[in-house]
């Protein structure tokens, strides 16, 4: 399997019948596509492109998922080309940007509204020729529209297609097409608000590594439940790890994931840390709501299943260690918890009965387990599923590294940490102050508990930025990349994120914001002196605030910090200056604010060029920003 085309084309002859995806029709009622009629819908499309679009050129796809999403990534692979996507929100801004900088030949739109999008801005297109509409509903909705651009539909391109191959053997041409693994497969362009996002280079190289390498594994006739956005790297290397294995991606949202977890019964799922905290929330909700029995019944469950799942993790070495103990402490301690486990076993046998297994079929009950990823998972919510018995696989990745770096396996779950470096990938870890390289897979060289930058190398890592040299070789020296995290390597071998050194921060529902443009858009205001944007991990965004206090003279600072009119005018600066319509999103409004009582200063807060000295201002206001998010 040399390519992404090879494993496209050898999906039917492996699984043929079998079904493939899922489409909600509505609840408990559902469209299936099997694998032979999946290839068969990508060749129509993919000799319908035939003449129009060549291989190694650009393809993008500006929609959310979807079977007809997957079927034109596909058509797009086998005729040799890249597809570039993103969701049917973006942006007019990032559609000129990506289109025009990518290059992009041909573009799939959602639907009607995305469309008029691009029809919007047509005149600032230089590059695209042809739009294909996925979900039209019949061509006259096509004919309003005069463009420069041919558009046309899916259904009609398809059609073309079909007839096409009466003729000719498209396997034949689509087999021996001269692509490589080293050929590019996607360009993802990470979102931002800095007007330039970078467009990450994937190989067909770097996504088959993932494939043949990712330590989990499915079984044929899985069903696993699509609900984060196709265009992000995560859900799409999990949808096409579930065709690895023959399995059924089922699309759902996170509108109908209730009802969709109670019909379809998943087996696997891909997911965002807001998720488990949203379902999190709503249990602890219910309970509340419920009887005092009932809760009283789940106090006891919760109590002697926490007991008997830390026990489990000390005997077993699964439990947070960020240190390396003595023999003798952890042979006494294991003593101890093989008597523990024995003492609540059957207290908690009937907790699991009673309450447990009732919170799990809530499921579907069939939830083997779930990969978390695109952000930091909270530790007590992490605790709680485990302990409850469904397993959340936690990972770390990014974009640039197609995306897998670390992951939990069911074999090795340990709450805190984002498990075992993924197999055949090395990293080090660089002291920040120093750059001193502390810790190095690659050489043996191994310190625990000590933290530091994270930088990684394997076939994972992408080929660089497109058409962006000097981001690229920031980013990327010698084959190792600077993923701008922070972490530490703990004494029973699994990595934990304790931060970033990076500018960019990834909330909990995995929305990346670039803080720089918030900040510079929050200091326009003659009331804010200086300021920083935090949120890492978080819900939502806040900012720490040094005001201009000559714009309240003549208090005096005891007036000043006092004066609760102060919090109310800087609120009311950053709304008016952060907001819809200064072209920010909903996720990148700041919540939370902290006044502080002194200025970043050089030295300090600050490097000799002015620059935030992040890492160093989160620690230093660590305990005011926790504040904030205590009720989160």
């Amino acid at each position: 399997m040399r390519t992404l085309i090879d494993f496209y084309l050898d999906l039917p002859l492996k699984f043929g019948s079998r079904k493939a995806f899922a489409t909600r029709l509505s609840a408990g009622d559902y469209s299936f596509k099997t694998y032979n009629e999946l290839l068969s819908d990508a060749f129509d499309l993919a000799a319908g492109l035939e003449g129009s679009f060549a291989a190694k050129e650009k393809a993008a796809i500006f929609a959310d998922n979807s079977y007809e999403w997957m079927v034109s990534s596909i058509a797009v692979t086998l005729v040799g080309g890249a597809d570039v996507p993103r969701a049917s929100d973006v942006t007019e801004h990032d559609i000129v940007y990506i289109l025009n900088h990518s290059e992009s030949k041909i573009l799939f739109v959602d639907n009607e509204m995305v469309l008029r999008k691009i029809l919007a801005v047509e005149k600032k297109l230089e590059h695209l020729r042809e739009i294909i509409v996925l979900h039209a509903p019949v061509d006259k909705f096509l004919d309003q529209y005069k463009s420069k651009f041919l558009i046309q539909n899916l259904d009609t391109m398809m059609l073309v297609g079909k007839k096409k191959r009466e003729i000719k053997n498209y396997e034949a041409i689509f087999r021996n097409l001269a692509i490589s693994e080293n050929d590019l497969f996607t360009l993802i362009y990470t979102s931002g608000t800095t007007g330039t996002p970078k467009g990450v280079m994937l190989t067909h190289g770097n996504i088959l590594f993932q494939l043949k390498n990712l330590p989990i594994k499915l079984s044929y006739g899985d069903k696993t439940l699509s609900i984060l956005p196709i265009w992000h790297i995560f859900e799409r290397i999990f949808e096409i790890f579930t065709l690895f294995y023959g399995a059924c991606t089922y699309y759902s949202s996170v509108r109908t994931l209730k009802e969709d977890l109670k019909f379809i019964k998943p087996d696997f799922m891909a997911s965002a840390p807001r998720l488990w905290e949203s379902v999190y929330a709503g249990i602890l909700g219910n309970v509340s709501k419920s009887s005092s029995i009932k809760q009283s019944l789940f106090a006891f469950a919760m109590y002697f299943s926490g007991l008997y799942f830390r026990s489990k993790l000390v005997i077993t070495g699964k439990e947070l260690n960020i240190f390396s103990q003595s023999f003798f402490t952890n042979f006494l301690r294991k003593i101890f918890h093989t008597f523990r486990i024995l003492f609540v076993m059957i207290p908690c046998f009937i907790g699991d009965i009673l309450v447990l297994s009732k919170i799990r079929m809530a499921t579907g009950g069939n939830l083997k387990g779930s990969v978390s990823g695109g952000g930091a998972l909270p530790y007590h919510v992490d605790e709680f599923f485990n302990q409850i018995g469904i397993p959340v696989l936690e990972g770390y990745g990014m974009t640039e590294t197609a995306p897998v770096i670390a992951m939990r396996t069911f074999e090795d779950i340990i709450p805190g940490t984002v498990g075992k470096i993924f197999p055949k990938t090395e990293i080090r870890m660089v002291d920040i102050q120093t750059g001193e390289v502390f810790l190095d897979t690659e050489r043996s060289l191994f310190v625990y508990g000590r933290k530091g930058e994270i930088h990684v190398k394997g076939k994972q890592v992408m080929a660089g930025y497109y058409k962006n040299m000097e981001a690229t070789n920031k980013v990327l020296v010698d084959g190792w990349l600077n993923t701008g995290d922070l972490g530490v390597f703990t004494a029973n071998g699994s990595l934990r994120i304790v931060g970033r050194s990076k500018e960019t921060i990834v909330l909990l529902g995995g929305e990346n914001v670039e803080p720089i443009p918030i900040e510079s858009k929050i200091l326009e205001s003659e009331w804010i002196d200086q300021c920083m944007v935090v949120g890492q991990d978080k819900k939502f965004l806040s900012v720490l605030v040094y005001p201009n206090l000559q714009k309240w003279e003549p208090l005096t600072p005891k007036e000043f910090w006092n004066d609760k009119s102060v919090y109310q005018k800087i609120e009311s600066e950053i709304k008016s200056k952060v907001n819809a319509q200064s072209g920010f999103k909903s996720f990148e409004r700041v919540v939370g604010l902290v006044v502080l009582p002194k200025p970043f200063e050089v030295g300090d807060e600050l490097t000799a060029k002015l620059s935030l000295k992040r890492h160093v201002i989160t620690e230093k206001y660590n305990s005011e920003i926790n504040k904030l998010y205590l009720n989160d």
